[in-house]
């Protein structure tokens, strides 16, 4: 019988560790085939990744579900999923609202900027459906984040025929360094991070619509 006591539960840590070695792999796997220069279809070379099949957005609904299945047996009480829902749809409607205001502007270091500053806010929204998965999310978001931001880094500085080493087109010309930071860093540690949040917390919350329901 699973416990509902807090202290028999698995830590962030031990929950998040498969994940992100998954997602770990998975990176490795994307670069390799991108240097090797393996089928395009899943490892493309392509400013943005070109919606390559090999990649690790696509795990974050996976995992999401995956979260909500561990919380639900290690005991988590079971969330309001409708309320819930109600917020993550809250933090969706943030990002097109102000990315039609901040896609108007002139440079492309100001619009990503801030944008990068503004998905903070969804991240916090959504959080806030269910914080007992918000917190896994949240770290497995940094986790999954902070290896890419790596990889960017040697492929920016070593000119790598690499996704990770090309800015979006038409970016202004700027040295390394601020490419990184700008295409990179940035980017990785919030846009991302707020992609993982919100979409993972929509699938935890409607994976846990059944499983509660089958409780029930």
């Amino acid at each position: 019988m699973p416990s509902s006591t807090p202290d028999a539960r698995p830590s962030v840590w031990r929950l998040v560790a498969w994940p992100a070695a998954i997602t770990l792999a998975v990176t490795i796997l994307r670069l390799t085939g991108e240097l090797f220069k393996w089928s395009p279809a899943l490892f493309s070379r392509e400013a943005g990744g070109g919606g390559a099949l090999v990649g690790i957005a696509w795990l974050v609904p996976l995992f999401g579900i995956w979260f909500e299945v561990t919380l639900h047996r290690s005991g988590e009480p079971k969330p309001r999923v409708l309320r819930g829902l109600g917020i993550v749809v809250a933090a969706f409607a943030i990002v097109p609202a102000a990315g039609a205001v901040i896609f108007r502007l002139q440079s492309q270091i100001a619009q990503v900027t801030l944008f990068a500053l503004v998905t903070l806010v969804p991240v916090a929204i959504a959080y806030r459906a269910w914080p007992a998965l918000g917190r896994l999310l949240l770290v497995y978001g940094f986790a999954a984040r902070v290896p890419v931001a790596i990889v960017m880094l040697a492929a920016i500085f070593s000119a790598w025929d690499s996704h990770y080493a090309l800015p979006p087109p038409q970016f202004p010309q700027v040295g390394p360094l601020a490419l990184w930071f700008f295409t990179g860093l940035l980017p990785q540690m919030t846009i991302w991070i707020a992609y993982t949040v919100v979409f993972g917390m929509l699938f935890g919350l409607l994976s846990a619509a059944v499983s509660y329901r089958r409780q029930g």
